[in-house]
């Protein structure tokens, strides 16, 4: 036990180290993370998930709520209404390309059947959250950029939970209802951001009085989880009415809530102590995650691996071509353009949905999971070594030609 607690000790002060490297030498803090995890994990086999028993899932959705909720803090909603546009085109673009070139290679590679290939298309759709907007705040991008990719995370996030467990069960029931999945997406969206709004108003008229209690800063994140598990409960995206429920806490005089006169008093807002509190949620937790995935990786057979690999390389491709086309105005500079085009890495929710399928009986269920596997590992070694490599002058000049933006002059 004591063993157990140093280690979590040095882990600590290990990501902390990390992150002041990140800032120093764009080396992703979140790639060492996972590669600690693959090595104490699948390589050493010290650990294991299932040593974690269920505790290790939870505080992974814990890890991603939280770091949700921290990202809605810190939107303007000016910006964000300038975004949605914006965020509407990559969000499904993204999806729809990634979704039909994992099918197509899943099925021409693989052999997999249409369904099974169609279900590994949509696991891999989205991009992580819990990668993307760590990533995103440490490199610290436009506002406009920044917005438009924390809100891609979240929303083809619900696109492919939503998407998995609809095909699973048409697979169970075999009802295939098109209008019935779609319906389902949209109200995961609307519903979701309706009831972090409303959430988030309850909890500003409140939270004074609140602190009169003693000990009470980390009240506000266990009201995240009361309305994450009733949105949940409820049958909407939990993820989504998190987001919505920390942009409504810092932007609730845009809302015009204050010109109400019977509310304006009562309303309490976030301080700078209660912010501070959040993003130190947020790191010990994303130390968490990603050690956490990195131990949930399998590696399959080799082929496994070099289907994966091309399957990001296609991804990445076709993402780049799609951020020209949407990110040609002249509000996007290049450095925006470039690293919004790298960030499109899967994890934590790609790789729980990818063990969904063999648990329902999918014939290919277990190739779905080790290719998904596979896919998280690839997207996230080479989001980092993208970032890594595009300060260098050469990698610059080719991110300019093929995004068709002007590159900056030299220092």
């Amino acid at each position: 036990m004591s063993t157990t607690i140093l280690i979590i000790g040095l882990l600590v002060f290990f990501a902390h180290f990390l992150s002041l490297q990140f800032s120093r030498t764009n080396i992703p803090d979140v790639l060492v993370l996972m590669v600690l995890g693959i090595v104490i994990g699948p390589f050493l086999g010290i650990v294991a998930p299932a040593d974690f028993g269920k505790i290790g899932s939870l505080i992974a959705t814990i890890a991603l709520v939280v770091i949700l909720f921290e990202s809605g803090t810190s939107l303007d909603l000016n910006v964000l209404g300038k975004s949605l546009a914006t965020t509407g085109w990559l969000s499904f673009g993204c999806f729809i390309l990634t979704f039909v070139v994992v099918a197509a290679v899943g099925m021409l590679s693989l052999q997999l059947d249409p369904f099974p290939a169609i279900l590994l298309g949509v696991t891999v759709g989205g991009t992580s959250s819990a990668v993307v907007i760590p990533m995103v705040n440490a490199l610290k991008l436009g506002e406009k950029a920044t917005t438009v990719l924390v809100l891609e995370s979240a929303l083809t996030d619900v696109l492919c939970i939503v998407g998995v467990f609809a095909l699973l069960q048409v697979y169970t029931q075999d009802d295939v209802a098109a209008g019935r999945l779609v319906g389902s997406v949209i109200a995961a969206l609307i519903f979701a951001a309706v009831i972090g709004f409303i959430g988030g108003i309850g909890w500003l008229l409140v939270l004074g009085k609140v602190r009169d209690f003693p000990n009470t800063i980390s009240s506000t994140l266990a009201y995240v989880f009361i309305v994450y598990g009733a949105t949940e409960g409820l049958g909407f995206s939990g993820a989504i009415a998190a987001l919505s429920l920390g942009i409504t806490l810092t932007n609730f005089e845009k809302f015009g809530l204050n010109r109400i006169q019977q509310l304006d008093r009562q309303l309490e807002p976030l301080n700078q102590t209660d912010i501070t509190f959040y993003r130190e949620a947020v790191f010990l937790l994303k130390t968490y995650f990603f050690i956490y995935l990195g131990i949930s990786i399998h590696f399959g057979a080799v082929k496994v691996a070099l289907v994966a690999i091309s399957m990001v390389f296609l991804i990445y491709v076709l993402r780049l071509l799609l951020t020209r086309f949407i990110f040609r105005g002249s509000e996007f500079d290049l450095r925006d353009s470039a690293l919004s085009a790298i960030m499109a890495p899967k994890g934590l929710a790609a790789a729980v949905l990818a063990a969904l399928p063999l648990q329902y009986g999918v014939v290919g269920g277990e190739v779905i999971r080790d290719v998904t596997y596979m896919v998280v590992l690839v997207s996230i070694t080479l989001t980092a070594l993208l970032v890594i490599a595009y300060p260098a002058p050469l990698m610059q000049r080719l991110f300019a030609h093929t995004l068709g933006k002007t590159q900056p002059p030299k220092a």
